[in-house]
């Protein structure tokens, strides 16, 4: 079943096409990755279909429900929540708060604490540091902060934009393992990457964005495997 139906969406800044109607799905219980180069217009798509970026045709079906015109916010209540490109974490709060924050939506407390124990214990160093202010972290623990303040809510639909971007190699692997992890305890995953290889190494299904389109698509393994997307994306 179809855990994210984008139609035909099309996006515009000012008199640009950012994205040209571009269609895919992420089934529930999948990795789905989207890949491209800089500019090809992934994190727009992933802004858009969370609400932040307006559409100017197409649609968006979530977990059943159309959310083409619904606002952010509401849309995070519904389950599909973000880690954004470059982190984002609020650099003045301390740990704890940035995971306080990601919890808005959450009224029941024991679920909260739950939800805390869980989050320090898949991250023993943000345990470690709950109440240093996050702005002091390195690289590798804001992005481990990012994707867990994005836990907080139990997302039906995690989505990752770039979450290897400007950490070391040692501290990719670890985020991807974390991403494998997720996946096996039933979190539906749509990732933005741009480290091809890394990426359609841990899909079911991937899709290649070019210049606001949607290229190919295929299985992970398919398109690892494919003369075209290897030339482009994997050096090769």
């Amino acid at each position: 079943m179809a855990m994210l139906e984008v139609k035909d969406l099309q996006v515009y800044y000012g008199v640009i096409c950012a994205l040209k109607g571009i269609s895919f799905e992420v089934n529930e219980g999948e990795i789905v990755s989207l890949i491209g180069a800089n500019g090809a217009g992934k994190t727009t798509m992933m802004q858009s279909v969370v609400g932040i970026i307006p559409k100017k045709g197409g649609s968006v079906v979530f977990d059943g429900k159309d959310i083409t015109k619904m606002p952010c916010h509401k849309i995070v209540q519904l389950g599909m929540t973000q880690v954004p490109e470059g982190r984002r974490i609020f650099q003045e709060l301390s740990v704890y708060e940035n995971l306080m924050m990601g919890a808005y939506t959450v009224r029941n407390q024991q679920q909260f604490k739950e939800d805390l124990e869980s989050v320090f214990e898949r991250f023993p160093r943000l345990a470690e540091r709950r109440n240093q202010i996050a702005g002091t972290l390195s690289g590798g623990e804001q992005q481990m902060l990012a994707m867990s303040r994005a836990l907080m809510i139990r997302p039906k639909l995690l989505m990752l934009d770039e979450p290897s971007m400007g950490l070391a190699p040692i501290l990719v692997d670890q985020v991807f393992e974390i991403i494998k992890e997720l996946h096996k305890q039933g979190t539906t995953i749509l990732l933005v990457e741009q480290n091809a290889s890394k990426a359609l190494e841990i899909s079911d299904r991937a899709y290649v964005l070019e210049t606001g389109k949607i290229t190919l698509s295929g299985t992970g393994a398919e398109l690892a495997s494919s003369d075209e997307v290897r030339k482009a994306y994997l050096g090769g």
